[in-house]
């Protein structure tokens, strides 16, 4: 394959991968941390593909090789009140090729900001409860990266409004939560005077399109155990598809739905303690790689009153 090809490929995978991170608990997840409790600690993720679509067509590249992206984030979230919470994170971002002559990149991308509110949290007989949730988030670039330098660029340099609303079911142990997000991106400035989409620009601003998500979880949520798989639907509104032998831009489509697992526990003798791992596969994609990924993440909460923890955060009927 032409190493215009490979660049495609690979820029396509990473910019998937870093949605995939900045999922990662608590933004997408139905728990709420306690009043004054600050929970924060670092989380790592690594992805490897070998396989990709380009536009529709799945096919690999021998020249490339197995492509990989390490992540490494400190991430925490604050309890403002009991139903309010602040969520933060900051990735640092290493990705390389096994083949061809591609060099390896590194550096910190963006900084996430969440703000996650719980409206209603309804107890429905002895053994249920039902919530509803609305998160408001923000993110932009840490660092003067270049969107246009692909592959090795470390993200898209666009700022990022979203929105999202989720809802959840808990009866005893198992649990159902559903949530939809809608993310603005704004457009961005790339270093040259014009390039071409579907169409000729003579300009070095670009339009891009914004994304949608939907993100389902099943499983297990005790006082100390949570077990869960879930399944994420990522697309692109507008775009346009990646053409062969052309280079990646920044406003191309990437559609992906994806499916994991993730588990957290929490020991009994250390309850300011949570251990957390998990991994996910991309099962079908617009021009993204079908990628591999795992991740582990160690948080502890540091109260900030005097209040005891006891982790009623994970136990939604414990907690009414």
């Amino acid at each position: 394959m032409q190493p215009i090809i490979k660049r495609n490929v690979f820029t396509l995978l990473v910019l998937v991968l870093f949605q995939l991170a900045a999922h990662a608990q608590t933004d997408i997840d139905a728990i709420m941390m306690g009043q004054h409790n600050l929970c924060v600690g670092p989380m790592y993720s690594h992805s490897s593909w070998k396989n990709y679509w380009e536009g529709t067509l799945k096919r690999n590249n021998q020249n490339l090789g197995t492509v990989s992206t390490n992540m490494y984030s400190i991430m925490g979230v604050y309890g403002i009140t009991d139903r309010l919470n602040f969520l933060f994170g900051a990735p640092y971002i290493s990705t390389k090729a096994s083949a061809g002559t591609l060099h390896n990149s590194r550096g910190i991308q963006d900084l996430s900001l969440w703000l996650k509110w719980m409206p209603l949290e309804k107890k429905l007989g002895k053994n249920s409860v039902f919530s509803i949730y609305g998160l408001a988030g923000y993110s932009a670039p840490l660092t003067n990266y270049q969107a246009d330098y692909l592959p090795l660029t470390l993200g898209l340099h666009s700022r990022n409004l979203s929105g999202r609303l989720m809802l959840d079911y808990q009866h005893r142990g198992f649990f159902v939560t559903a949530s939809g997000t809608y993310q603005y991106r704004s457009n961005i400035k790339i270093d040259r005077t014009s390039y071409y989409t579907t169409e000729m620009h003579i300009t070095n601003k670009v339009d891009m399109p914004d994304m949608a998500e939907f993100n389902a979880r099943t499983g297990f949520r005790s006082f100390r155990w949570i077990t869960e798989v879930f399944f994420e639907q990522n697309r692109t509104l507008g775009g346009f598809d990646i053409r062969r032998n052309d280079m990646p831009f920044p406003s191309n489509r990437m559609n992906a739905s994806i499916g994991g697992v993730h588990i957290k526990y929490v020991p009994k003798k250390l309850p300011a303690l949570s251990l957390e791992a998990g991994g996910s596969y991309v099962l079908k994609g617009r021009n993204v790689g079908q990628a591999t990924e795992y991740n582990a993440s160690v948080f502890y909460i540091f109260p900030l009153s005097h209040k005891k923890i006891t982790t009623p955060h994970t136990c939604k009927l414990c907690r009414l």
